[in-house]
């Protein structure tokens, strides 16, 4: 059953006006937020799997098929919408998601800006009434130079205790391994700091995780045969240390680091990193891109469904892995989004509308 509803006129009002960050000119709001309440005929078209995007699995009505995402496990990163959340507040950003079907929501961050000051049990309970589940958050990992930085390394047990408050079952951080430098010993080094919050985390009951940019998968300084990222594999205990793999910047390490540091050839496939060790991933990043071998990332970062990464082939494979239906989450996200709220709104159409033939 669709969880749309009908449109507030005063929220509308406020996302169409135009000194909005991130609202292009010509795509008003108030537009986005009519095709947020499909009629049921528009909410069957999409349950037939008519979507966005460059035809990666859009089912056409032969024979049985059932939907690519798991029900009830499409998410979105706030980060996406930290404009909206900053102008209007976490209730308003929660409705809006609410209406395009979302199920879960991955925090950036627990503060609104200007729409006002929030506590962490409010927090809990505007998502709670929204049907949002939070699913994760983004915290940093360290600030050497800040005691009093909110971060794992700096403030562990604070980190834990607002997750906890909050009801997440996974706490991460999105920052790179870096702290210590980019030589393999470095990187060890990082991972026992990963043990060392997993541990933590696991006692009160959830996963600490960590989420890739691209730089992840280059290659040590100081052996420039080795892949970072296969040192932190190897160095964390699968048990306490978990990942969250961004899609978009994996495909932009391909394109990067595909040879050693050396010039050798180091082809790899950020799914088959995946399928090795699925339990290790039980979050994801859907971020898409516009294939350009002239950019330094290979990919030009655009809105779900209206890229060349093809998420139906990606999500189906996980999926189809050991408990892969129940055990893995997929935030959608777009780091500089044109329309933060255009962007959710394609994105949830897309995603949903992926289709495959019944198992």
């Amino acid at each position: 059953m669709s969880r749309k509803k009908s449109v507030d006129p005063e929220l509308a009002a406020k996302l169409s006006r135009r000194n909005m960050l991130g609202v292009a000119a010509g795509t008003g709001a108030a537009a986005i937020l009519g095709m947020a309440a499909a009629t049921p005929a528009a909410a069957t078209d999409r349950g037939r799997g008519h979507g966005h995007g460059h035809g990666h699995g859009h089912g056409h009505g032969h024979g049985k098929t059932e939907p690519v995402l798991t029900p009830g496990h499409l998410g979105i990163q706030l980060y996406s919408l930290r404009d909206k959340v900053n102008s209007l507040g976490f209730a308003k950003v929660f409705e809006e998601l609410e209406r395009f079907g979302y199920d879960e929501i991955e925090y950036a961050g627990y503060t609104q800006g200007s729409a006002g000051a929030i506590t962490i049990p409010q927090l809990r309970k505007l998502a709670r009434d929204h049907g949002l589940r939070p699913i994760g958050s983004h915290v940093n990992y360290a600030d050497d130079n800040n005691p009093d930085a909110y971060s794992f390394a700096q403030n562990l047990e604070k980190v834990l205790d607002d997750a906890q408050a909050l009801g997440l079952d996974h706490i991460g951080t999105a920052s790179g391994p870096f702290r210590h430098g980019d030589t393999v010993d470095a990187w060890k080094r990082a991972a026992e700091d990963f043990n060392t919050y997993g541990a933590a985390a696991r006692k009160r009951g959830m996963k600490f995780y960590q989420h890739n940019h691209a730089e992840e998968f280059s290659f040590a300084s100081d052996r420039p045969g080795v892949r970072l990222y296969d040192v932190l594999l190897a160095e964390t205990d699968p048990k306490l240390v978990y990942l969250e793999m961004d899609i978009y910047w994996a495909y932009c390490a391909v394109h990067r680091f595909s040879k050693t540091g050396d010039g050798k050839p180091a082809p790899f496939d950020p799914l088959r990193y995946v399928l090795k060790q699925p339990d290790r991933y039980p979050l994801f990043h859907v971020k898409d891109g516009v294939k350009n071998e002239e950019a330094r990332d290979g990919y030009d970062m655009v809105d779900v469904g209206d890229g060349d990464i093809d998420y139906k082939r990606f999500i189906s494979s996980v999926n189809k892995t050991h408990n892969g239906r129940r055990d893995h989450h997929w935030q959608a996200e777009h780091d500089n989004p044109v329309d933060s709220i255009l962007f959710a709104q394609k994105s949830a159409d897309h995603l949903h509308s992926l289709r495959e033939k019944r198992r």
